[in-house]
Parts: structure tokens; C-alpha cells; sequence
């Protein structure tokens, strides 16, 4: 960490797909296009709710381990015009899941520094922000164009760093074990919730500090969390 951290400030760190922005039907029906485009089998809906979360190209191995190499570039980028073809052709946006705005209203408001870490790319991930106007909100944006897919800690702890806030006065929230895994691998407290795309078993394998079923939980949660 940066030399010149604060110990005062806090950081809530989101995870995106699954925990802000209900996008699971457009990345399922981009993945089916994709795998389509090369004849090969598409995976099953479940399957492919369980890899929301990694990098695309992890994701594509962990769905179809046979397709290395050229054969895995191929469906990264035909994964990408898919999803992009649908955008442009006014398809629709993926809604924020309840509560979102309001939650980051409170969090702004008690004086937290607010950051995300996900898997998306970088394009996809501003525009999901930019869709909703809350890109604003945000002082630090980690993609999987920054760093390492999780569960490597890269990402997280390079928003902490952009955020100057230490890993013990940080939170991540996330809805997939990848972020908890992640979390736990950056020394920084984490928070499940289960309405993203993860069963709530899995979650707690990975032993979160709290899982919460609302946004409404958040603020008792961090309140637990926390130093005081």
C-alpha cells in the first residue's frame, strides 16, 4: 500500500454484474452466441451463471476447457460482438438490482469512498455506469482490462491504492465466491449478497463477514465490520 494512506477513510468496494446490475440475461445470451458461432455446443444457462465473475477468458475455459488457444480467442471475441451487437441495436440496459442508488446515496453521505472491482472489461463497465449516470460515484474503477481476473487480489488492492484507504478500513461486497476469494486473498473483510448468482451455499464456504439479502443490511453489516 501507498505510503501515504489515511487511516480515517473507509472504502466499500462493489463487485459489479450480479451485485449492482442485474445483467445475467445478457451475458447468457452473449455466451450462447458465442459458442454458436464456432458449432460448438452451448452450455447450459446454470453453467454459465456460475462463471459470472471470472475474466472472459477464464470464464470461456471454465465452461469449454477444450477450447485453449486461438479457439478460446475466437469466443472472447465473438462473446464481444455479440453483447455489443445487442447494445447497439437498442436491446435495452441491464437494470441495477433495488436499492442501489439509495445505498450509495448513504454510503456517500457517511463519508465512504466508494470503488469497483470486476470482471467485465473496462468498455462494458462504464457503460453500465454511464447508463445508470453513477460512474460519477466512483473513485476508483478496477476491470479485468486493469488486472489479473479474480480470485487474484490485483485488482482489489490496486483500488484500495487509487482510494488511499488501508485493507483492514475496507469492505468488499460481492455475490459470487470469486469475490470472496479475492477479498480474503487482499487481507480486506468481505459481505455476500444473495440476490446476485450464486447460491447462498456457496457463498458461504467462503466464509464472508456477513452475508445480507438487502442493500437495507449494508449499513449494519459495515457497522460490524469496521473499526470504530
Amino acid at each position: 500500500m501507498s505510503g501515504d494512506m489515511s487511516g480515517d477513510l473507509r472504502a466499500v468496494v462493489f463487485d459489479l454484474d450480479g451485485t449492482l446490475v442485474d445483467s445475467l440475461a445478457y451475458i447468457v445470451r452473449a455466451m450462447r452466441g458465442a459458442f454458436a458461432s464456432e458449432g460448438m455446443a452451448v452450455p447450459p444457462d446454470h453453467a454459465i451463471r456460475q462463471i459470472v465473475g471470472l475474466s472472459l477468458d477464464a470464464a470461456i475455459t471454465q465452461l469449454a476447457p477444450q477450447a485453449k488457444g486461438l479457439l478460446n480467442e475466437r469466443l472472447v471475441s465473438a462473446y464481444k460482438d455479440t453483447y455489443w451487437s445487442a447494445h447497439a441495436s437498442g436491446e435495452g440496459v441491464a437494470p441495477l438490482f433495488d436499492g442501489v442508488e439509495a445505498v450509495l446515496d448513504r454510503l456517500d453521505a457517511a463519508g465512504f469512498v466508494l470503488a469497483i472491482a470486476t470482471g467485465k472489461g473496462r468498455r462494458g463497465l462504464r457503460e453500465a455506469l454511464e447508463s445508470h449516470d453513477i460512474r460519477h460515484r466512483f473513485a476508483s474503477l478496477q476491470s479485468a482490462d486493469d488486472a489479473p481476473g479474480k480470485p487474484d487480489p490485483t485488482m482489489l488492492r490496486q483500488a484500495l491504492d487509487e482510494c488511499g484507504v488501508e485493507a483492514r478500513n475496507a469492505v468488499m461486497i460481492g455475490d459470487t465466491i470469486f469475490d470472496l476469494q479475492m477479498a480474503a486473498n487482499a487481507d480486506v473483510p468481505s459481505v455476500a449478497v444473495t440476490w446476485g448468482y450464486h447460491d447462498v451455499e456457496i457463498l458461504r464456504s467462503a466464509v464472508p463477514n456477513a452475508i445480507i439479502d438487502s442493500f437495507v443490511q449494508l449499513d449494519d453489516a459495515l457497522a460490524e465490520i469496521l473499526p470504530k
